[in-house]
C-alpha cells in the first residue's frame, strides 16, 4: 500500500529493541497491523507521532500478514483526551483491536470513530452518550442488524409501556418477565435513534451493548475497563464507574 491512508493508532507495543508493532485502524483498510521499524531510537523522526489518538498520514508494504510502515506523518496534534474521556477513547480503542478484523472494509465506521473521538474530546460531563452511540454504529457495521421498533414475536409495532425481553439473534419479544435482558419500549426507541435523554436510557443503551458485544469479545476481559475502574477509585465525583 504505497499510497498515503489516513490513520489512527489503536495500539502500539515494543518489538525488539528499537522498533514498534502497531494496530492501526485505517480510513480504507480497516484495522492494519504494521512493523515500524527504528522509530524507538533517538534519532527516529517518527518517535512522538505514533501515538493513540493523534490522526496520522501512512503509508506501508509488504505481502504478509504483518506489513511495514514505510512512512507516516501527523496532521495535527492528538486530540485533548484526559480523565475519563481519555479511559473512555481507550476503551473504543481496545474495542476495535479485539472485534474487528484485519483489513476489513470499515470505511463507514472509520468517520464513525472520528466523530465519536471529537465528541469525547468536547465534553465536558460524562462520555456516555458518545460511547453508546459508538458501540451501536460497531454493532451495525458488524452486520449485527437487529430490529428495535418491532416485536420479534408478534411483528406489532412496539409499545413504550410495555417490556420486551432480548433474545441473542432474535431479537425482543413482548414479556411480563423483568430481567438483565429486559427493556421497555420506550428505551428500545431510543436504541433505534441512537439518542439517550435520560438516565434511564442511558443505562438500558448501556446493558443493551454489553450483551451484544459480548459474543464477539468472549470470556476475555477488557483491559481499558480495568484501568478505568483504578482511575475511578482515585476519582470519586467521575461522572460514571466505568465504561
Amino acid at each position: 500500500m504505497e499510497s498515503w491512508q489516513r490513520a489512527f493508532v489503536l495500539h502500539a507495543r515494543p518489538y525488539s529493541e528499537s522498533s514498534l508493532l502497531l494496530d492501526l485502524f485505517t480510513e480504507n483498510h480497516g484495522r492494519v497491523r504494521l512493523l515500524a521499524k527504528g522509530v524507538r531510537s533517538r534519532r527516529s523522526p517518527l518517535k512522538g507521532c505514533l501515538q493513540p489518538f493523534i490522526p496520522l498520514l501512512v503509508r506501508w508494504g509488504g505481502r504478509g500478514e504483518i506489513k511495514i510502515l514505510r512512512s507516516a506523518e501527523a496532521i495535527s496534534l492528538g486530540l485533548p483526551l484526559v480523565g475519563s474521556m481519555l479511559y473512555s477513547a481507550l476503551y473504543i480503542n481496545e474495542l476495535l483491536s479485539r472485534v474487528l478484523e484485519q483489513e476489513g472494509d470499515y470505511q463507514a465506521l472509520f468517520f464513525d470513530y472520528l466523530a465519536c473521538l471529537q465528541a469525547l474530546a468536547s465534553e465536558g460531563g460524562s462520555p456516555e452518550q458518545a460511547l453508546r452511540q459508538f458501540e451501536l454504529a460497531l454493532l451495525t457495521h458488524l452486520g449485527y442488524g437487529l430490529d428495535f421498533l418491532h416485536c420479534a414475536g408478534s411483528g406489532q409495532p412496539i409499545d413504550d409501556a410495555m417490556s420486551y425481553r432480548y433474545r441473542e439473534e432474535k431479537g425482543f419479544i413482548a414479556s411480563l418477565v423483568i430481567d438483565h435482558h429486559s427493556f421497555t419500549g420506550r428505551e428500545l426507541r431510543a436504541l433505534a435513534e441512537r439518542q439517550f435523554p435520560d438516565q434511564i436510557t442511558l443505562r438500558a443503551a448501556k446493558r443493551f451493548t454489553r450483551l451484544a458485544l459480548k459474543p464477539y469479545l468472549g470470556n476475555r476481559p477488557l483491559k481499558s475497563r480495568e484501568l478505568f475502574r483504578q482511575f475511578v477509585r482515585k476519582q470519586p465525583d467521575s461522572p460514571i464507574d466505568e465504561v
